[in-house]
């Protein structure tokens, strides 16, 4: 067993809702059980870095950019998409975070002995429509059937392959960059939420975002690739947890200003009625960019001409001697307030 961790400790659900928990048992059982040699290759962005996606340095100067991850989404249907979708965007968004384009994906889906022969093709339906769209490849996988009562219906895990020029690595981020944000924040987690709450959503009043970013990234990274010092889509965890990621990883303080970030009425309505902060609400459909600041007020205008009309600037970057590692909320009354790294189960199975 790792030092610090006792033989009587479970695994909760707060270990795997993405928040400071999740971050705390993957740095001690990785830091313990692997030598530091091996969080990468030479040259590449790999465990040191916590993000999403790692690289690998190719011949001639580009980067392999290879994700992994896993999707557990109850309900598997939900307004505004399903798990399958879930899991394309997912996977797609987390290349594109690192700079990269998106070329390929294996998949592994794992089901539940008497799992409906029609859910499954409409969830393996949904995620190669988001590739077919997106002309990404589905070049492999797996198919495993657990004994009934063993699995909670179905897992879907996936890995997704993409080419960079020059990976982006969130530590990057320096004193100086604006955080922006390509539009409304939370989408996704309210509407689980409220699902799992058994609260009635009237129609279009709750939807998630879940869909791929790279009608926004390939053109940003085209035209600003240089000046993109930090990118992440804020899933678990939501906003909260990234930009407390980006703060720590870079030893900076990140200052947010409350009444900049995108947020519609009916989520921070439904986010206020179950008291959950709408800013550790999970996105599936947004990107959080730390920008040089002489590029930021051109990069909105030139996101919002792609489509992405509620992107705009939500905060800087900052070196406050005695606050680095911390994320500094600028509220609406115009108190401030540290905004930490969420806690506890937030929305199990959310993505």
């Amino acid at each position: 067993m790792p030092t610090g961790i006792v033989l009587e400790d479970r695994v909760t659900l707060a270990h795997g809702a993405g928040g400071k928990e999740t971050e705390d048992l993957v740095r001690k059982l990785f830091s313990e059980l692997l030598p530091r040699s091996l969080w990468s290759l030479r040259g590449g962005v790999g465990l040191e870095a916590m993000d999403d996606a790692a690289s690998i340095p190719l011949p001639g100067g580009r980067h392999l950019v290879v994700t992994a991850d896993s999707y557990t989404v109850k309900p598997l249907w939900f307004p505004g998409g399903d798990l399958g979708r879930l899991a394309a965007s997912g996977t797609i968004n987390d290349v594109l975070m690192m700079g990269g384009r998106p070329l390929a994906m294996l998949d592994a889906i794992v089901v539940e002995e008497g799992f409906p022969l029609k859910d499954l093709w409409s969830i393996v339906g949904s995620m190669t429509e988001i590739l077919g769209e997106e002309g990404v490849a589905l070049i492999g996988g797996d198919f495993k059937v657990m004994p009934h009562g063993d699995l909670d219906s179905i897992l879907v895990a996936t890995m997704g392959i993409g080419v960079a020029e020059k990976p982006i690595v969130d530590s990057n981020l320096r004193p100086g960059d604006k955080v922006i944000v390509s539009g409304n924040i939370g989408e996704h987690g309210a509407v689980i939420m409220a699902l799992q709450q058994g609260l009635s959503i009237s129609s279009g009043e709750l939807r998630s975002d879940a869909s791929p970013l790279t009608r926004l990234m390939l053109p940003l990274l085209e035209r600003y690739g240089d000046s993109i010092h930090a990118a992440r889509d804020p899933t678990r965890g939501g906003l909260a947890m990234t930009l407390n990621d980006w703060a720590q990883i870079s030893n900076t303080t990140i200052y947010v200003w409350e009444n900049a970030v995108p947020i519609r009425e009916p989520v921070r309505v439904y986010s206020e009625m179950l008291g959950i902060d709408p800013f550790t609400l999970a996105s599936e459909g947004v990107a959080v960019l730390g920008v040089d600041p002489s590029v930021a007020e051109e990069m909105v205008e030139y996101m919002r001409e792609l489509g992405f009309r509620d992107a705009g600037i939500i905060g800087e970057v900052r070196l406050n001697r005695g606050l680095e590692g911390l994320v500094v909320l600028e509220t609406v009354s115009g108190g401030r307030r540290i905004l930490d790294q969420p806690r506890g189960e937030l929305v199990p199975r959310i993505c």
